[in-house]
């Protein structure tokens, strides 16, 4: 394992400076570290892959880049589909040659999924060489309906709000196909319903058997890794993304969103890759599939209103300035979550075994929170120091000693990284109570949010509605819930539609 090549990342949220501290690491390392003849930076921003769009996305500008070269960024068409098998492969090949010219790749992003699959392999699925005998049989008794649904699925998520009914005959195609992953999806996430349908008809397997297959290997890292998480606390860090994004409307952030809402409607509709329903009118704009490619950028769906009214009233402006910097914000926080639910348990876990100084995936938290003269000695020396141990052999230091701050993000629960066990760990269950509309069932994660919703005000009222209205609680879907007591209906979780 002593063999592995080294790489470095850095993670965090978006607005941190993450791209900041990669370049000031790629000029020390231009000196000269430890016969290192300079670095490369590697994109793992799933925006910035995109040519022009400088501005929603956040690019550095050239002129701050150093002359430092930055890897996958501005090569993809914003029409473009662009994902996180195709991301790895194409940044194995740039580390493989940048450590061909002894350098050091430097991953810089806040998209911590690609960087997580980057370092640990055989977590993807692969193209099918043949169906399973359970996915054949599994289609061998599907309904007529649902039958044509999965030879015929839709090229886009349809919309839970617009097309509930839509929404629903693809959870119960799932359901059919694979329960136990359908149990981890609500039925209005149609995303990763069909993500996960996807994969059945990509990959020829259930998604179940592929995290089943997936928990018999073991985590090793592709490669040994130093880990930075550049992190700042929220409060502030909140105050600087209203900042920026205030700073984004004056550089020509309306200017791009345009350009992207063009695109939009001139995309053809017969690919695989395309995100709009109909070609050339504002309609096509409004059937835009924000879960795509570059419109999942924060600021192109939130100006939709203003842009479709022919006023262009400041109200909707001020109501889509605020929506983005709402939307930036809660980008931040769900940006934290993976890395303290996800990426730190998968690293603890390879690092098992091994104290911080020997482990192949030392991980450091460096603290943003404050700028200026506080960045030097907080971020930059601190990473210096670091990377330079690193490269060289030495003694790295206890990751927990940098701050306070890195000592309250960096403990954290432990929690499971098979993925079995993080199949089971997030089941759906329909609440009979509270599901108004047999049409859209009522449905909440199983667990502790399930034991939450039982003392609330809202299922109570219900509950006692269907009681006093019945003389006992409602026997909702019995083909669904037929193992449940009768008596006990309105506090008993249903399993999934």
């Amino acid at each position: 394992m002593s063999t592995l090549k080294p790489i470095i990342t850095v993670c965090g949220t978006t607005g941190v400076g993450k791209s900041k501290l990669a370049i000031e690491l790629a000029l020390k390392l231009a000196q000269g570290t430890h016969g290192w003849q300079g670095a490369r930076i590697i994109n793992a921003d799933s925006m910035q892959v995109y040519t022009g769009m400088d501005v929603i996305t956040n690019k550095v500008p050239v002129a701050e880049r150093m002359e430092v070269e930055h890897l996958l960024m501005d090569f993809k068409q914003p029409g473009e589909q662009y994902v996180v098998g195709q991301w790895v492969q194409d940044a194995i090949k740039a580390i493989d040659e940048t450590h061909r010219m002894d350098k050091i790749p430097i991953i810089v992003g806040g998209t911590s999924y690609w960087i997580q699959h980057l370092i640990f392999p055989n977590r993807l699925p692969t193209a099918a060489q043949s169906i399973s005998d359970s996915v054949a049989q599994s289609i061998a008794n599907l309904s007529p309906e649902l039958l044509e649904l999965f030879n015929a699925l839709p090229e886009q998520s349809p919309s839970a709000a617009s097309h509930p009914e839509d929404a629903l005959m693809l959870h119960k195609l799932l359901t059919a196909l694979d329960e136990p992953v359908a149990q981890r999806w609500h039925w209005r996430d149609t995303r990763k319903v069909m993500g996960s349908l996807r994969v059945i008809k990509d990959t020829g397997k259930a998604p179940s058997e592929i995290i089943l297959e997936q928990s018999k290997i073991a985590l090793v890292p592709r490669y040994r890794t130093l880990c930075f998480w550049l992190y700042a606390e929220p409060s502030i860090l909140n105050e600087r993304l209203d900042e920026r994004v205030d700073v984004m409307i004056k550089e020509g952030l309306l200017d791009e969103i345009k350009a992207l809402r063009a695109i939009a409607s001139s995309s053809p509709c017969s690919s695989s890759d395309a995100v709009v329903t109909e070609p050339s009118d504002e309609s096509a704009v409004q059937q835009t599939d924000y879960t795509v490619g570059i419109y999942q950028s924060i600021g192109y769906k939130e100006f939709h209103d203003y842009f479709a009214s022919p006023e262009h009233s400041g109200k909707l402006f001020a109501s889509a300035v605020e929506q983005m910097k709402y939307g930036t914000r809660q980008y931040a926080k769900r940006q934290i979550r993976w890395l303290k639910n996800k990426l730190l348990p998968a690293i603890y876990n390879a690092n098992s075994g091994t104290d911080y100084a020997s482990a192949l995936l030392p991980v450091y938290l460096l603290d943003a929170t404050e700028l200026g003269d506080q960045w030097t000695s907080c971020v930059l020396n601190q990473g210096e120091h670091i990377m330079d141990a690193f490269l060289g052999n030495g003694t790295l230091p206890d990751p927990l000693s940098l701050s306070e701050r890195a000592r309250e993000m960096l403990t954290i629960d432990v929690k499971p990284t098979s993925p079995t066990e993080v199949l089971r760990a997030r089941k759906k269950v329909v609440c009979p109570a509270c599901t108004l509309d047999p049409s859209q069932p009522f449905m909440v994660e199983d667990g502790s949010q399930w034991e939450a919703h039982r003392r609330s005000r809202a299922h109570r009222k219900h509950a006692a509605r269907d009681k006093k209205m019945h003389g006992r609680p409602v026997k909702r879907r019995a083909t669904v819930l037929s193992k449940v007591d009768a008596e006990d209906q309105q506090d008993q979780p249903r399993s999934v539609i």
